[in-house]
């Protein structure tokens, strides 16, 4: 009977559950106390299964405690243990939520470690999914892809069909993130079958929105169009909000890769309004990218920055939010924590003096009494010494005013300097965060690092602005970001390189620096872009032509001449197993190549981009590439940097002699000697020109 009565009051707390606080206070009553050890745990480890984020940690800990002693004090007592490894679990969740990753990973292991002892195979297979989706979170292929596969083994051992789903559709993602697409198919199409056999509709709109992926990479735009759309029926269907939005701006995005604005604009707006709906910033991000895209498109520019903006202000968001979050709770916890002590051990100190509290009052009462009348006595010594010292206060008051009108005096001009300052600040202060503001939208248009080393797995960029912005900056696009856009043959020379596997990159140096140089290098930035993604051109010697003229006619708007332009490295680089073959033009920065201990230097045109007396069409080399072959492009920063024990230059040689002594290195090395060379030789002097390095390894 103490059974029953135990279920149907735990039963009670859960249905409860909403009022967290509520359940706090109940399970400190006496009847909980009362209770054996494994109903105690047992009652924790459910309670912080279905409780709010912020309250599970109380839980948990608790009933990792209760765990703790009774694995010290009844070694051989086992029924408890499942739900101490379901507390560790649940802690592991809370940690993984807040970042704290090498405490979620702690807690999943020891977790696992339980459920193996009493060999409770379902735990077990959860333990090493949500093992193996930390360790793939954290770009550890190879021990997610450990874990997934011996939760697979369980899950079909004992035909659990959801387990099976679940980490086929994981093991399809992990392969798609190490782009071996072909497998990553065979994984999304496992779970498809499997799911649409059970009619798991979440399943099945998961896994055909996983194909769409691929299917968009491989270039099956047919194919992608029905997954995609089929997906969204399936989501719609279920009405979970946050997985429509997504393939809404999934739809968007492969609509705007191919051309169709019309269609890409509306589920682009349809993801952005739902995403504000479900207030979703890493969506809100997506969807406002798209939409300032699809506007710069429709020259529409106005509204293409207001949603950069937007997607620039949630990237920021995404980053402050998570980690205020993460503090709050561990700083709400601390200080309830905190107070909750304080008041115990107050109300302890309360009940240990109210027997003495009127023992002491007697005491008191005649304390204040004696007091009085030694204040009295006092009281009339005071008087009579107060009119002695008021006579002598009247001179020194008269003497104090001639005193305090030369002190302010002395304070107002004081008062004048400071607000001068403080006014020369203000202002100093508001230009120096308007320009760093421009550094945060000039850094938008920079591609990311991932985005580098996806498609240039073996390369670096040293990118060092003299002052807050640059006028130097890199450039990266390739083929098949641009499906949409290429016209391939209309606006292909015979021998342009073309495919899915061709990356342009470039490493621009536009005339000044600092704000000035900023200014150009978005001109020079947005007409490289048009240069490709509106005109097709894949040829470096024909981008650079059609950047010099887009260049040219935006500066020929102004009133007065400009004669500002840029120096720039473009190279076209496709890919093979063994080999490379390389497409080069350039605006007065070289092209290296080191093969065989030895620097080869493509020399570039004696012309900027930009106005010119005598402009001649750009030249475009074609080379062969052997695997083992480093190129470096770069602005001329580097090399006219002033340092030494003379003050001179460093010059094109001795950077050759330095590349040629790292070429063995690696390439992240190579940066980060190149990079403390700069430093070394540099020493107190200033830098005197922003520094752009690109270095690939075929």
């Amino acid at each position: 009977m103490r059974k029953i009565n135990t279920f149907i009051l735990f039963s009670f707390l859960l249905i409860i559950n909403k009022n967290v606080r509520a359940i706090s206070d109940t399970t400190k009553t006496s009847w909980f106390n009362n209770l054996h050890d494994t109903t105690k745990i047992r009652i924790l480890a459910e309670i912080s299964d279905s409780c709010d984020i912020n309250d599970i940690l109380q839980y948990t800990d608790r009933a990792i405690k209760i765990g703790e002693r009774l694995t010290k004090e009844h070694p051989g007592y086992t029924s408890y243990i499942g739900w101490y490894a379901a507390a560790l679990n649940n802690e592991a969740y809370y940690f993984d939520q807040i970042g704290n990753v090498k405490g979620s990973v702690n807690s999943y292991l020891r977790s696992l470690a339980l459920r193996e002892k009493i060999n409770d195979s379902i735990a077990i297979a959860e333990s090493y999914n949500n093992l193996a989706y930390m360790f793939q979170q954290q770009g550890d292929p190879g021990s997610a892809t450990s874990y997934y596969k011996k939760a697979r083994k369980i899950f079909e051992n004992l035909n659990d069909t959801n387990g099976l789903i679940n980490v086929y559709i994981n093991i399809g993602n992990l392969y798609y993130w190490d782009r071996d697409y072909d497998t990553a198919v065979t994984y999304f199409q496992m779970g498809l079958e499997l799911a649409q056999k059970v009619n798991d509709i979440k399943g099945i709109s998961y896994a055909l929105n996983n194909l769409g992926a691929i299917y968009n990479r491989k270039g099956w735009y047919k194919k992608t169009e029905e997954v995609y759309l089929r997906s969204l029926e399936l989501r719609e269907k279920i009405g979970n909000k946050d997985p429509i939005a997504r393939s809404y701006h999934n739809l968007g995005r492969f609509y705007y890769n191919r051309g169709n604005l019309s269609k890409s604009f509306g589920y682009a707006e349809k993801s952005y309004s739902l995403a504000k709906e479900l207030n979703s910033p890493d969506i809100i991000s997506d969807a406002a990218i798209l939409l300032s895209d699809i506007y710069y498109k429709q020259h529409d520019f106005e509204k293409a920055y207001q949603y950069l903006m937007t997607h620039i202000e949630m990237k920021d968001s995404i980053f402050s939010t998570e980690t205020q979050k993460a503090t709050l709770k561990q700083q709400v916890k601390y200080e309830y924590e905190k107070q909750k002590a304080i008041d115990d051990k107050e109300h302890e100190k309360q009940l240990a003096i109210s027997a003495e509290q009127e023992k002491k009052q007697r005491v008191i009462i005649y304390a204040v009494v004696a007091g009085l009348g030694l204040v009295v006595i006092f009281s009339i010594f005071i008087f009579n010494r107060l009119q002695i010292t008021r006579k002598q206060k009247l001179v020194i008051e008269e003497q104090k005013y001639e005193v305090e009108k030369q002190k302010e005096l002395a304070e107002e001009q004081r008062q004048l300097a400071e607000h001068q300052k403080i006014i020369v600040e203000e202002k100093n202060k508001e230009i120096t965060d308007s320009i760093h503001y421009a550094k945060r939208i000039q850094a938008a248009i920079l591609p990311p690092d991932k985005v580098v080393k996806e498609y240039l797995e073996e390369s670096f960029i040293l990118y060092k602005p003299k002052d807050i912005v640059a006028g130097d900056f890199y450039w990266l696009e390739t083929v098949s970001s641009l499906e949409g856009g290429l016209k391939v043959g209309d606006h292909h020379p015979s021998n342009s390189l073309q495919g899915e596997n061709l990356v342009l990159f470039a490493a621009a140096d536009c005339t000044g620096h600092g704000v000035p140089g900023a200014m150009v290098s978005v001109v020079c930035n947005n007409a490289l872009n048009r240069s490709v993604r509106e005109h097709g051109l894949t040829d470096p010697g024909e981008i650079l032509n059609k950047t010099r003229q887009i260049v040219v006619e935006e500066f020929e708007k102004s009133d007065e001449e400009v004669k500002d332009g840029m120096d720039i490295a473009l190279c076209a680089l496709k890919l093979q197993s063994t080999s490379a073959i390389l497409q080069y033009a350039g605006a007065n920065n070289p092209l290296w190549i080191i093969r065989n201990k030895e620097v080869m230097e493509i020399k570039a045109d004696k012309q900027p981009i930009g106005k010119f007396d005598d402009p001649q069409p750009y030249t475009t080399h074609n080379l062969d590439l052997k695997k083992g072959d480093v190129i470096y492009i770069f602005s001329d920063g580097y090399v006219d940097q002033f340092g030494g024990d003379k003050g001179k230059k460093f010059k094109a040689k001795a950077f050759k002699e330095l590349l040629l002594s790292i070429r063995e290195k690696t390439m992240e090395e190579q940066k980060k000697i190149i990079d403390a060379t700069f430093q070394k030789w540099k020493g107190g002097l200033e830098q005197i020109d922003d520094v752009c390095i690109i270095g690939v390894r075929i």
